[in-house]
């Protein structure tokens, strides 16, 4: 900590002095990227200008090793805690270029484990380089037309070229691609058998390619850029329809295990959603909180209104808990990076991560809402910060699965473990719960024992259900389990904060006591039947509706 602390202070300043020009100079309208398609001889060029303040900030990022420090691993397993430390301060002045960087790293990691020795010495030491002359940045284009999440319909196909140079020819179009200005991509397309001329259909026929996106010359590598998406939110993020006119690739891995090959860039980048979530959060309480102590209510100010502080302190419950949540998620990343009796931590990485992602971002971006409210109608200005917080902030509970598609990838675990992945986690849980009741007995016993029975009552509702009636049902089981492991983590702070007499350990066991006791902490899994589903279609759809 002390060779680090100093630099995460210096971060801290920069994150409100120049990153904060840097990101506002990218939010602003008049500064949002632009597509130019042609030139003045109407020859197709599509270039995307961005801002100055987007091109700073991806200097900065990479000075400040936002990417690199993962890779060098001075820290071992702790290196990625520092990593996201950085990013946690980084992010809520960035203009969202936390998105590039996150799918630099996942690139970088997709590469270190299945790339070619050619790849790993001329792509991946420029993705975790600390040079702005030398760092590259990547996209990651799996978003196709007919399917969306549902990557098993890409229709985008990979003839093969020259297989002694592993080179690949892919044509196809890309719905959603982000950060398309950055240096290569990742991307999945549909193997041509170069023997048959037949491709296998579904999630068996892909391979996970890269690609630089553009050649020596620097024009676009077999890519037309049809137009820039016009998005809700992160508008200095340049995102675009692309269609692959034969854009010359490398394959990384093997055909038919594309999906399994970029899991490793979705872990990381699932993690990177959270994370983004909380620190937008805590730039959210940190204005609201200030606004509290200034702004007059009748004879007294905000901070000093009963009403207002349960408010607010919900609010912090929410951070807190979601803080503790992604922290040990980048915990388990860094684990299973660079340890080799990583197995258990590699189980409940697997089946955190989605959970993670899906209850850590529902929830934060709830708070966020909650926070722009707790301002009142100066929170609604545009110039405060919490609308461009919120809207920035949306994306992370879509990009990388929505909370319908992670819930089905929490059972798509579930099911391929056998179970297996879900008793890891309790048995991990429970672990962390004895540990650390015993740190202050009195206090935390009582809440230790609310929260394993919390745990086992979702174990026994989750193994007594089905078909339908546990698809339906996968919603409620990955908040239930969202909310068990909050409650472990902030058990365990609480124990650790009583221990070392921390200052705070009053308000960390305050914090464990209230979010385990809110009504909703162990709330039932509700079950739906096939007729309770068929009611369901005829009230959204019509009378007529069948499944």
């Amino acid at each position: 900590m002390n060779e680090i602390e100093p630099d995460l202070h210096q971060l801290g300043h920069r994150a409100i002095t120049d990153l904060q020009v840097m990101g506002a100079n990218a939010e602003d309208p008049n500064n949002y990227p632009r597509l130019r398609q042609y030139d003045a001889w109407c020859r197709r060029i599509d270039e995307i200008s961005v801002s100055q303040g987007w091109k700073d900030l991806n200097d900065a990022a990479c000075e400040e090793g936002m990417v690199a420090i993962a890779y060098e691993r001075k820290y071992g397993e702790y290196s990625r805690i520092y990593q996201f430390a950085k990013s946690y301060l980084y992010s809520p002045s960035s203009a969202v270029y936390s998105c590039p960087l996150s799918m630099t790293d996942g690139a970088a990691r997709v590469l270190e484990l299945y790339g070619t020795d050619e790849m790993k010495k001329e792509i991946y030491p420029h993705l975790i380089s600390r040079d702005p002359k030398v760092f590259w940045t990547s996209g990651q284009h799996m978003t196709e037309r007919p399917g969306g999440s549902d990557v098993s319909r890409t229709e985008t196909v990979a003839e093969l070229v020259d297989a002694k140079t592993n080179t690949w020819k892919l044509t196809g179009f890309k719905w959603f691609s982000s950060a398309t200005t950055a240096d290569i991509t990742v991307a999945l397309a549909r193997v041509i058998d170069p023997k048959t001329g037949l491709v296998t259909p579904g999630s068996k026929g892909l391979a996970l390619f890269v690609a630089k996106m553009r050649r020596p010359d620097g024009s676009l590598n077999g890519v037309r850029v049809h137009r820039l998406k016009e998005k809700f939110g992160t508008k200095a993020l340049p995102t675009a329809e692309l269609e692959y006119t034969g854009m010359e690739a490398q394959m990384v891995g093997v055909p038919g295990r594309g999906v399994a090959t970029i899991a490793s860039v979705l872990n990381i980048t699932r993690v990177y959603s959270a994370i983004g979530t909380v620190c937008a959060l805590r730039r959210c309480l940190a204005l609201i909180k200030d606004y509290a102590r200034k702004r007059e209510s009748g004879q007294r100010t905000l901070d000093k209104t009963p009403l207002h502080i349960t408010t607010l302190a919900q609010l912090e419950l929410t951070f807190r808990a979601g803080l503790q949540f992604s922290f040990y998620t980048i915990q388990l990343l860094g684990r299973t990076e660079t340890r080799q009796d990583s197995q258990e931590d590699m189980e409940v990485l697997r089946l955190l991560t989605p959970i993670a992602k899906a209850y850590v971002c529902k929830i934060g971006t709830h708070a966020i809402a909650e926070a722009m409210e707790a301002m009142g109608g100066q929170g609604y200005m545009e110039e405060v910060g919490l609308g461009q917080a919120l809207r920035n902030s949306i994306v992370n509970n879509i990009w990388e699965g929505t909370t319908n598609v992670l819930a089905l990838d929490v059972l798509r675990v579930l099911q391929k473990s056998k179970g297996g992945a879900l008793k890891t986690v309790a048995k991990v849980m429970t672990c962390k719960l004895q540990a650390a009741q015993a740190a202050h007995p009195a206090s935390l016993a009582p809440l230790a024992q609310k929260i394993g029975k919390a745990l086992e009552m979702t174990l026994q509702t989750t193994a007594s259900l089905q078909g339908v009636a546990l698809e339906t049902s996968m919603r409620q089981i990955t908040f239930a389990l969202g909310r068990i492991v909050c409650a472990v983590l902030l058990l365990e702070q609480a124990a650790w904060s009583y221990e070392t007499k921390s200052a705070a350990h009053d308000q960390d066991i305050a914090a464990v006591t209230q979010f385990v006791n809110d009504p909703a902490f162990d709330q039932p899994i509700t079950a739906r039947s096939d007729a309770d589903i068929l009611q369901d279609a005829k009230l959204v759809f019509g009378p007529n509706a069948k499944l």
